[in-house]
């Protein structure tokens, strides 16, 4: 049986290195992580939406 008070996970994408998922909390709050070996990015939500911004630019 799960927690109510525990977030709610999904996975975004995920390669052999890397994963990016979400957590959102039982508040409604919803956090990005981004994995990248050993080393773990974690956004909330407006922070996640000016890094995918930035990533778009890059790609450009």
């Amino acid at each position: 049986m799960s927690d109510p008070l525990e977030p709610k996970t999904e996975t975004i994408a995920e390669t052999q290195h890397y994963l990016v998922w979400k957590a959102t909390e039982p508040d409604g709050e919803v956090t990005y992580h981004v994995e990248l070996n050993n080393v773990t990015l974690h956004f909330f939500h407006e922070e996640w939406q000016e890094f995918i911004t930035l990533l778009r630019a890059v790609e450009k």
